[in-house]
């Protein structure tokens, strides 16, 4: 389906990396506009005057707001390139729920780690480390969370893998140790040139959390 298409993200957002993916495994071209979240433009605020958040996807003139949204607004619409979520009704809903799960646990448990110090951060750690442990188990001997196919679930989580590196070093714990097939699935999937031009540098991402949390006075 041709049209113009347009992305008003902020460069280092999982979720906005997570339709960025999306974007390129469907080889959509189309016009990526930085937003400034303390300075918010007028199209965003025309765009999405509900949430006044990023990602934005504008599709002939139309948005479409919040990131599993969008991501399947794009499988649906460019459905003869790539698909992303099964055909199959079942493998489809579990597919959602899962990603779903990604939303609702991983950046927020992530988010009270580097947002936190000491004892405050140990629920967050908590929370994360058993979030992840259902992801690996999930993930199984699988390459992919769909089995052998780059797919849905795949784009909702891996964003998120950028963010590890921060969770560790401001948390001091490691989630490779615990995890390594998870770490070993992230990196399968970083290989994938559309994951490799979507994902922020996880040098980046710590940086901008550390920065946080002297902003917020914690360190």
């Amino acid at each position: 389906m041709a049209g113009a298409v347009v992305l008003l993200d902020v460069s280092f957002s999982p979720f906005g990396s997570r339709v960025r993916i999306a974007l390129e495994e469907k080889g959509i071209k189309y016009e990526y506009k930085e937003e400034n979240m303390k300075d918010k433009g007028t199209l965003l605020l025309q765009m999405n005057p509900v949430h006044e958040k990023i990602p934005v996807l504008i599709h002939n003139g139309k948005p479409i707001c919040e990131s599993l949204i969008i991501v399947q607004y794009i499988d649906e619409v460019w459905k003869d390139k790539s698909p992303l979520l099964p055909s199959d009704p079942y493998q489809r809903a579990q597919a959602l729920f899962w990603a779903d799960f990604v939303d609702k646990k991983i950046f927020d448990s992530g988010k009270m780690i580097w947002m936190n110090k000491g004892e405050e951060q140990e629920p967050g750690k908590k929370e994360l480390m058993e979030s992840l442990k259902l992801l690996e188990g999930e993930l199984g001997d699988k390459p992919y969370f769909g089995g052998e196919i780059f797919g849905f679930v795949d784009v909702a989580l891996l964003p998120l893998y950028s963010w590890f590196y921060a969770y560790e070093t401001c948390g001091n714990f490691s989630i490779e140790a615990e995890f390594p097939k998870l770490v070993a699935w992230a990196k399968r999937c970083m290989e994938r040139e559309s994951v490799l031009n979507s994902l922020p540098d996880k040098d980046g991402v710590c940086k901008y959390c550390l920065n946080g949390r002297k902003r917020a006075g914690i360190e």
